[in-house]
């Protein structure tokens, strides 16, 4: 059965790193960064949030073609709101593959210092929405969101290659 594996967590956790590395080790993965969506759309730089949520319904569509087809779907995207989960579960239940979330976490500290080394094309936008300060509230805010359920993953000592090592223990192999 396909499987929507959905890589949430703070901005800097590392989710895109180990997204790309999952599709590149596993044949007809589609690796839906939905950041990678919204850098298409014109002004996406002005109204980021906006764009976003744009964005987000176009990336479960291509996820249930992609799922439908019998292939899996790693979608590395920051949600911080139960009913955006109950949405993507949803998706990936009507397109017959089961939905699995990992949440990538780490000290807020240590994803503002990954934040700061890294480049991305959407770096710009979060400076803007307040940068260091946005990830220590995105991080508080995950407190409230993880439920004893969630496969939590905790990337802060960690770096890619355990954290994908942990990744793949996770989902079975």
């Amino acid at each position: 059965m396909p499987r929507l594996i959905h890589l949430n967590g703070p901005t800097g956790v590392g989710k895109s790193t180990i997204a790309a590395r999952y599709a590149a080790d596993h044949p007809k993965t589609l690796n839906l960064d939905a950041d990678e969506i919204v850098r298409l759309v014109g002004g996406w730089q002005d109204d980021f949030f906006g764009t976003v949520d744009l964005v987000r319904p176009l990336a479960l569509t291509m996820a249930a073609t992609h799922l439908s087809s019998g292939n899996d779907v790693v979608m590395p995207q920051l949600i911080a709101r139960r009913g955006e989960r109950d949405r993507f579960a949803d998706v990936a239940r009507s397109a017959g593959a089961d939905y699995l979330e990992f949440v990538l976490l780490a000290p807020a500290e240590v994803a503002v210092a990954r934040f700061r080394r890294r480049d991305h094309h959407i770096d710009g936008a979060v400076e803007a929405l307040g940068g260091a300060g946005m990830i220590h509230r995105i991080c508080d805010q995950f407190a409230g969101y993880v439920t004893p359920e969630s496969v939590v993953i905790e990337t802060g000592e960690a770096d890619a290659d355990q954290t994908y090592k942990a990744l793949v223990a996770a989902l079975g192999g």
